[in-house]
């Protein structure tokens, strides 16, 4: 797919329609490239600024940073949407035969695994996002203060959304010891993010004159 090159009103068309995919996995994706697009403008309307210029260090760093994790979670738009499909194409395959039938759980096995990973990928990620912009709040450019909130509130967004599209493969992974692993991660990446999205949220309330 490609999912990352529509318009934004393709996009949700699409993401409006009756295929299954692009589903939750993919928006998490999206959410965590639009907080990391937040936190790039932030970085470089903090550069140049002469008053600023003890932050500049920081902003250069964080805009190169924001670039890169964007481009990785545009990726991850289409790996989500690609990995459903491949989980729903293996479950398709035909079980007539003993042979068929191993052959088909093999695939099932493998894609689940994928599909579960890859908004894994996107949560571990959305933690980064969330320490990027915790940076451009302490270090950034004081009138963008609402916009690096926002791209908190982004990142936690992808990782609220990341965890479900993760948690809802965990079932159908039948190596127990795999499926106990990315239940851990995922539950621990999650709250790490929540824990520094609840704190940065507070100090974002205060800042604009309302006390958490």
């Amino acid at each position: 797919m490609n999912l990352s090159n529509l318009t934004v009103k393709a996009f949700l068309d699409e993401l409006a329609s009756g295929s299954p995919a692009p589903g939750g996995g993919s928006t998490a994706a999206l959410a965590g490239a639009l907080g990391t697009a937040l936190s790039a403008m932030v970085a470089r309307l903090t550069l140049g600024r002469e008053k600023l210029r003890d932050s500049w260090p920081v902003a250069e760093e964080a805009a190169a940073e924001a670039d890169r994790l964007r481009a990785r979670f545009l990726c991850l738009v289409d790996e989500d949407a690609e990995a459903y499909l491949a989980v729903a194409a293996a479950r398709k395959l035909p079980k007539a035969t003993e042979i068929e039938r191993e052959a088909r759980g093999r695939a099932v096995g493998t894609a689940v695994l994928r599909s579960a990973r890859v908004p894994l990928e996107t949560l571990l990620l959305a933690g980064q996002a969330v320490g990027l912009a915790a940076r451009l709040m302490e270090r950034g450019n004081p009138s963008c203060i609402s916009d690096a909130g926002s791209a908190v509130q982004a990142a936690r967004l992808a990782a609220e959304a990341a965890a479900y599209n993760v948690r809802i493969n965990l079932p159908d992974i039948a190596d127990a010891a795999e499926r106990t692993r990315l239940a851990r991660e995922t539950d621990a990446a999650l709250a790490s993010v929540r824990s520094e999205a609840d704190r940065l949220a507070g100090i974002v309330e205060t800042l604009l004159g309302r006390p958490a």
